[in-house]
């Protein structure tokens, strides 16, 4: 079954506090101990939603993470594209399909991709703020 990873949960759980904070500046600590999540995990996580520029760091005594736009211009591709490096339902759609040894009798590669592409679709429509409610 498809399933995304653990570093992408997590990664939607952190933006999701973060946009029920109202723009408050929470710390890595908070966030772990709110969702139950690994502090050392968590803190790999932030960083690389911090270089694909969703959260900021703010540094200092009284500082923390935010994000780093409205949580409503966030897609959930956004997030699976920053801390992953694959994300499709099957490797061909990602990986180099002439090293595939059943490329000649493949029959699922179309119906394949076009499952992905409505997935894909779901994910680039859904925003963290339609679940920031929860």
């Amino acid at each position: 079954m498809f399933k995304l990873s653990k570093k992408v949960e997590y990664g939607i759980l952190s933006l999701q506090y973060m946009a029920n904070q109202n723009g408050n500046i929470i710390t890595a600590k908070e966030i772990s101990e709110h969702l139950n999540i690994s502090f050392e995990f968590l803190s790999k996580t932030l960083q690389s939603l911090i270089k694909q520029g969703l959260i900021e760091s703010i540094q200092g005594v009284h500082g923390g993470y935010k994000l780093a736009k409205p949580a409503d211009k966030i897609t959930f591709s956004d997030v699976i594209r920053a801390l992953e490096n694959r994300s499709s339902i099957v490797e061909c759609l990602t990986e180099d399909i002439e090293n595939c040894g059943r490329i000649s009798c493949c029959t699922i590669k179309t119906p394949m991709t076009q499952i992905q592409d409505k997935i894909n679709n779901i994910f680039d429509i859904t925003t963290i703020a339609e679940i920031a409610i929860y």
